[in-house]
């Protein structure tokens, strides 16, 4: 059994990338029989309660992967997103953390950080990082 943990946030387009790349990953393996993705939504801030079952990239990918045969099970919690996604991957075993990158300029980097070098510099597990061409 192949465990991921995909991190998704509200941007589509990432979603989308993310989920291309473990399609071509079932499709790699010879089917979904032993993939399974944990799809974690970190809130930044959830004053309304919303739900991760109300997040667009979550629905589209969730239903996308379940078509391919993949066992998917919905997360979600409010925070850091950096820290959470590496407290999850931890606590659900992760094999592999999926997460979509974004495009920045050097002093976007310095100046607001990148959860995504927070989860790379923070964990010894593989981290797959998926663009999108709309960004």
């Amino acid at each position: 059994m192949v465990r991921f943990l995909m991190a998704l946030d509200d941007r589509l387009p990432a979603a989308q990338a993310q989920t291309d790349a473990i399609e071509d990953v079932v499709d790699a393996a010879g089917g979904a029989d032993d993939v399974e993705v944990y799809i974690l939504h970190v809130f930044g801030d959830n004053p309304a309660g919303a739900s991760v079952h109300q997040i667009e990239p979550v629905r589209r990918t969730q239903d996308r992967l379940e078509e391919l045969g993949v066992t998917v099970e919905l997360l979600e919690t409010s925070g850091d997103p950096g820290g959470e996604i590496l407290r999850h991957a931890d606590e659900y075993d992760a094999d592999q953390i999926v997460v979509g990158g974004r495009k920045r300029t050097p002093a976007g980097k310095a100046l607001f950080g990148s959860v995504t070098q927070t989860v790379i510099l923070g964990t010894d597990r593989p981290v797959l990082v998926c663009g999108s061409q709309e960004e």
